[in-house]
C-alpha cells in the first residue's frame, strides 16, 4: 500500500480544506495518507522566507482575498466553513502539541479532525489548552495522561523532530502531501495529487 505524508497545521484553512479530501484520496487510491502535525509558523520561520511578514508578497497573500478563497473551497467541498480569522484566540505551538500529543497516543487523525471542527465549523472565541483536554476526552484519551503529555519535553522534541524532518524533506508550508519522494503543497495541488497517484 502506497504511503502519503501529511503535513499540516490546524490554524492553516488550506490544511482544513485539504484534510477534508484525506478519506477520498485513500479509498480511491487504496493509499495511507500518515499525519504529521507542525507549528507552521516555527516551519515557515525557521525556513527563513515568510510571505506573510511586511506587505503581501502578492494579491493571494491579502487576508480577504484568502477568506473568499477559502470559502469558495469549502463551497466546492460541501463542508463548513467560519472563517476564524479576527474571531478565534488560539496558540499555534499549543495546537501543534496538541496534536502531536495525539499522534503519541495513536489518535492523531481523529483529534486533529475534531480540532479543525473546533477552528472552522464551530463557533468558539478562544482555543486554549481546557478545549484542547476536552477535544481529547470526546476521543476516549485520559485528560490526566494527555496534559502530563502536552506539557513535557518529550512532545516538544517530537514536534521539533518532526519540523526538522519536514524541512529536510522540502516543505515549506501546509499543507503539503509527500508521496514517493514527490511534493505537492497546497489544497489547491490535490488534483495535481490524484493525477500523479493515476499515473
Amino acid at each position: 500500500m502506497k504511503t502519503i505524508d501529511f503535513y499540516y497545521s490546524i490554524g492553516s484553512r488550506y490544511s482544513y480544506l485539504a484534510s477534508s479530501q484525506i478519506k477520498s484520496l485513500e479509498q480511491d487510491f487504496d493509499c495511507q495518507v500518515v499525519w504529521h502535525p507542525v507549528n507552521s509558523v516555527k516551519l515557515i520561520k525557521q525556513n527563513g522566507n515568510n510571505p506573510f511578514e511586511g506587505e503581501p508578497a502578492s494579491g493571494q497573500y491579502e487576508w480577504n482575498y484568502r477568506k473568499t478563497d477559502a470559502k469558495r473551497w469549502a463551497e466546492l467541498y460541501g463542508i463548513p466553513y467560519i472563517e476564524p480569522r479576527g474571531r478565534v484566540k488560539f496558540d499555534s505551538d499549543l495546537l501543534a502539541r496538541a496534536c502531536t500529543a495525539a499522534q503519541y497516543l495513536g489518535k492523531v487523525e481523529e483529534y486533529s479532525r475534531l480540532l479543525f471542527k473546533a477552528m472552522f465549523e464551530d463557533s468558539l472565541s478562544q482555543i486554549d489548552e481546557r478545549e484542547c483536554v476536552i477535544r481529547a476526552e470526546t476521543c476516549g484519551i485520559s485528560a490526566s495522561d494527555f496534559q502530563s503529555l502536552l506539557t513535557g519535553n518529550k512532545i516538544k522534541n517530537q514536534l521539533n523532530t518532526t519540523i526538522n524532518r519536514a524541512l529536510e524533506s522540502g516543505v515549506f508550508g501546509v499543507p503539503t502531501f509527500i508521496v514517493s519522494g514527490e511534493l505537492f503543497w497546497g489544497n489547491d495541488r490535490i488534483i495535481l495529487l490524484r493525477h500523479f497517484l493515476e499515473k
